[in-house]
């Protein structure tokens, strides 16, 4: 942030790094609120040593 401070970045720049943040702060509310779909879970019990 400091570097940002010294010599801030273009438009486009800010607005990859907002929309970034945005997409992740998304993602988190639906985890959140909905849920993580079972699909999407690692099952540790097929194969592998454990």
């Amino acid at each position: 942030m400091a570097r940002w401070a010294r010599n801030p970045p273009g438009e486009k720049r800010v607005k990859l790094v907002l929309g970034v943040i945005a997409l992740c702060l998304a993602l988190l509310a639906v985890e959140r609120f909905v849920g993580w779909p079972d699909w999407l879970t690692v099952d540790g019990t097929r194969g592998g040593r454990w």
